[in-house]
């Protein structure tokens, strides 16, 4: 596409930096906003867009060629672990300490599908190969199966 080989890294100082490895050994972009830990970061599947998990209760949606902010996803009522695109990039999976996943539409920027059903916190969450269905891992000691 173009772009070329981009890395992003989150930290504990609410930040993100975007980096290009092979053109220079300083980041391209300081993605700010996160108003806590931000504790995971992923690309989206078709490369355009990176989502970011934080402990302020947000996703955060940014462009990946840039780092320009894009949107926010706000519902979580606890710290945000993980976050999972589906295989289209069209949707976001994220998974929280307040014992919750929620799918979102990366189309409307808007929650679809609040997925209650663990006991704890949910620290990770993932797709199936097929996007037919995710799965999820809680501290209450269960891994759940969600079809779509």
């Amino acid at each position: 596409n173009g772009v070329g080989e981009r890395m992003v890294s989150c930290s504990d100082d609410h930040t993100l930096f975007l980096w290009k490895p092979a053109e220079s050994n300083k980041p391209v972009a300081r993605l700010v906003g996160h108003q806590g830990v931000v504790c995971y970061v992923s690309f989206s599947p078709d490369g355009k867009t990176i989502a970011s998990a934080s402990f302020d209760k947000s996703v955060k949606l940014w462009s990946s060629t840039d780092g320009k902010f894009i949107a926010n996803l706000r519902g979580h009522v606890a710290a945000v672990y993980h976050v999972a695109w589906s295989i289209d990039s069209r949707q976001i999976l994220s998974s929280s300490k307040d014992t919750t996943l929620k799918l979102w539409s990366m189309k409307t920027k808007k929650l679809i599908n609040d997925l209650p059903g663990h006991a704890d916190e949910v620290y990770a969450c993932d797709w199936s190969p097929d996007g037919i269905s995710a799965c999820s891992g809680s501290k209450d000691k269960t891994v759940r199966i969600w079809r779509h």
